[in-house]
């Protein structure tokens, strides 16, 4: 996850063809295990969608990851590309066209078998602004994608079906991360017959042509899923249903773990309970620590007063005391000063951000005309240890006169809230903090800060767009060449960094991944903090008691 991946890019520019078996990776996975078992799963809240072209949370990316196939993936538990749907790829010399070669025989869940028609349907409608995809931004690159966006064209021109298993696409400029972009729930493909019967339900009744298969959904109580029985991966998956049990609070859920009753915690360690379990010996061959390209930050929403003005977002950046809020959380995390992790290519190691000074933001207060304050509210998800967080954040902003009420929902309420111009002034995005989609800085700017994601039902919270700052973005991301890395890297860096300049987030931390797994569960520990399939790679996932 920490080397930007050019190897394709290179591939591109020489013109070669790039085929990845993908059944090649499965042997190490396949040895000593037997195919059956069932596993459970808790969340506290329901899951919002299970349509790939909406779904964008922590709870519902790996289901989704599940159920639907695209063009390109990852190998399990590595961000290392490999091909999915698509047997083989093609990119011409200058970049900029890439002809897919699509696998014979693979079929949706309803039987039908899918073919290029299938993804470009797929794509034109994540791009349509109808369909509200907070992901609509990832595919800018595509030729035709400007009049889609803007409702002059119901179909992405630059991408082509040449016969039932040869789909090509074609970009305004050479992409890096196209292929990236091809691995994401996006660019899952659905069949166009099932999203016409189901309509805005849909994502309630998701058909695929995944590893598994929508078996029952309740609302409020469990959403089942069952093995895909014809699916075109051979040995896989490993179990035959996964249960998702819902409206389980996280200490209950831990509780349940460790009578054995289920398998995973959705929502975590309770971090109450972490230390505590942390240190039990009983227990620390069930905790999986992972890294992860993440970042928890407060969104300013830059069209609501007064968060147009840029003295008040500074200010609030200055108020809030970071390592105060770490300590909360266990010393789970760094604290952060700018929107890319560490880790990420681009981070600038010698941007000093923004310092705790209360004095200095009650001036930069009074300076923007108020010397008093003011009120406004804060949305937070419900669940631990975020409304303590968010607590701990509306004591800092009180001691500069910034009254947040602190408004607690459901993260599919959240969400929604921040994917509207004029409903959240500030969001505290912990629990549904940005962790990248794919290991380039790209992915922190397009979907949450770019212009591109500052759209209804988008995740730019902020609702900031900073036009020279995009045309800067896509010269970064045209940069495909190998020896282009260092310059690509750097003006990443320097976008990020004037970003901050106009503060339309205060970055808070970068968290480490920790999860726990039942005993008789099986997998390599990176399936359980998938980099990719977050949180959980469950393709690849086994039960050891298995006869």
């Amino acid at each position: 996850m920490k080397k930007l991946l050019l190897s394709t890019a290179l591939a591109g520019t020489l013109g070669l063809m790039a085929a990845g078996p993908a059944a090649a990776y499965d042997d190490k996975y396949e040895a000593g295990v037997k195919q059956g078992g069932e596993m459970i799963v808790t969340y506290k809240d329901d899951v919002s969608t299970l349509d790939p072209a909406i779904g964008y949370d922590w709870q519902n990316w790996s289901m989704i990851k599940s159920i639907f196939d695209g063009l390109m993936d990852y190998e399990p538990g590595t961000s290392t590309l490999t091909t999915d749907l698509a047997e083989s790829y093609e990119i011409s010399p200058d970049g900029k066209t890439y002809t897919f070669k699509l696998r014979k025989g693979v079929k949706f869940h309803n039987g039908r078998e899918v073919t290029a028609d299938d993804f470009k349907y797929s794509f034109d409608r994540v791009t349509n602004p109808e369909t509200q995809s907070p992901g609509a931004g990832f595919f800018a690159s595509i030729v035709g994608y400007d009049d889609v966006s803007a409702g002059k064209a119901k179909s992405l021109t630059g991408v082509t079906v040449v016969d039932p298993y040869t789909l090509k696409i074609e970009l305004s400029h050479p992409d890096a991360t196209f292929l990236h972009v091809m691995a994401i729930n996006f660019s899952s493909v659905v069949p166009k017959e099932e999203v016409e019967k189901y309509g805005a339900d849909f994502g309630k009744h998701p058909v695929g042509s995944g590893a598994y298969k929508m078996a029952d959904w309740t609302l409020g109580q469990h959403i089942v899923l069952e093995r895909n029985k014809d699916y075109w991966k051979g040995g896989v998956p490993k179990l035959d249903k996964i249960t998702f049990e819902i409206g389980q609070e996280p200490v209950v859920a831990l509780l349940r773990l460790q009578k054995g009753e289920i398998d995973i915690p959705g929502d975590g360690i309770p971090p109450a309970k972490f230390l505590e379990v942390k240190n039990d010996p009983n227990y620390k061959d069930l905790i999986i620590q992972g890294g992860q390209l993440q970042t928890g930050y407060v969104t300013m929403n830059v069209k609501m007063k007064p968060f147009d003005n840029v003295k008040v977002r500074q200010a609030v950046n200055m108020a809030i005391n970071k390592d105060r809020i770490v300590k909360i959380i266990n010393g789970r995390a760094v604290p952060a000063n700018q929107p890319l992790p560490p880790s990420m290519p681009g981070y600038d190691k010698a941007y000093k951000g923004y310092p705790y000074d209360p004095a200095a933001a009650k001036k930069l207060l009074a300076d923007a005309g108020f010397p008093d304050g003011f009120p406004t509210e804060l949305y937070v998800y419900n669940t631990d240890p975020n409304p303590r967080i968010a607590q701990a954040i509306a004591q800092d902003l009180s001691g500069i006169g910034i009254k947040a009420e602190i408004k607690a929902l459901a993260q599919a309420n959240v969400i929604a809230a921040g994917g509207e111009p004029d409903q959240a002034p500030m969001i505290w995005s912990g629990g549904m903090a940005w962790i990248a989609d794919f290991p380039d800085p790209s992915n922190f700017y397009g979907p949450i800060l770019g212009c591109a994601g500052a759209t209804q039902g988008g995740w730019n919270w902020s609702w900031y767009c900073n036009e020279a700052l995009d045309a800067e973005a896509t010269k970064a991301d045209s940069m495909v060449e190998p020896s282009q890395k260092e310059e690509r890297e750097k003006l990443w860096g320097s976008i990020f960094t004037r970003i901050m300049d106009d503060a339309p987030w205060a970055p808070i931390f970068n968290e480490e991944r920790f999860t726990m797994r039942s005993a008789r569960l099986g997998g390599d520990d990176a399936l359980f903090v998938d980099p990719v399939h977050v949180p959980v790679n469950y393709d690849y996932v086994y039960a050891k008691d298995v006869q």
